[in-house]
């Protein structure tokens, strides 16, 4: 949703996926602060029965968005084009023990964020964590999300916009215990451990700073 948004440059400061900012540098800056890097972890493609990456890829996968991350990810991974069903992120899983949405067949499933920690409650099975995949193959974290500020706003403004958000990530880091029982309200299916360490995988140093790594892993990604 945000994606779409930022199409239409509605928003002066949002998150995108890392793929749809390819699409909107024409608009927007990408903020050194606010990445969802995964090192060494990542999107996961899941299904019912343990099959392989190739067999996959001529099935049927429920992803969460075109411009997603995960999708780039998917694609690169795969090497080529594959059939999919558009899915909200958080009606993957069930969709993929369903075996469908909507009277769409889902064969597999391309799940984000906690997904990643729940899959396994479902007895799905793990074909290809893309972030492994990704170190593996370049040996950088795969960058997924990262903050984009709208460049009619002025180097000023864009600076200090920057600024309050670096201050309040550290805030956030610097005061976990807090800040994770306040996001706890918004998270889905997770208990206090899993949370904990959802977020420690993708709030962290990357999320202050890409760093130089980070901006050669975007380059590479892109």
């Amino acid at each position: 949703t945000l994606n779409q948004r930022a199409f239409e440059g509605e928003l002066e400061l949002t998150a995108v996926s890392l793929h749809a900012y390819a699409y909107l540098q024409d608009k927007y800056l990408l903020c050194n602060c606010g990445a969802s890097m995964g090192d060494g972890y990542g999107p996961m493609v899941v299904t019912r029965e343990p099959t392989t990456l190739e067999a996959v890829g001529k099935q049927t996968i429920a992803v969460p968005g075109k411009l997603t991350s995960a999708m780039l990810a998917l694609r690169l991974a795969l090497g080529h084009e594959f059939d999919y069903v558009l899915v909200p992120f958080d009606q993957i899983i069930p969709a993929v023990v369903a075996g469908e949405y909507e009277g769409q067949k889902v064969d597999a499933g391309l799940i984000i964020h906690e997904g990643q920690l729940t899959y396994g409650d479902q007895n799905l099975s793990l074909v290809i964590d893309l972030g492994a995949w990704w170190k593996e193959r370049t040996g950088l974290p795969l960058p997924l999300g990262a903050n984009a500020i709208r460049k009619d706003l002025g180097p000023e403004v864009i600076a200090e916009v920057e600024r309050l958000l670096y201050e309040s990530i550290a805030y956030g880091l610097k005061h976990r215990e807090a800040a994770l029982e306040y996001a706890l309200q918004f998270g889905r299916d997770l208990d206090n451990p899993k949370a904990d360490k959802f977020v420690g995988m993708y709030v962290n140093d990357w999320t202050l700073d890409f760093g130089e790594p980070g901006r050669k892993a975007v380059t590479q990604f892109l």
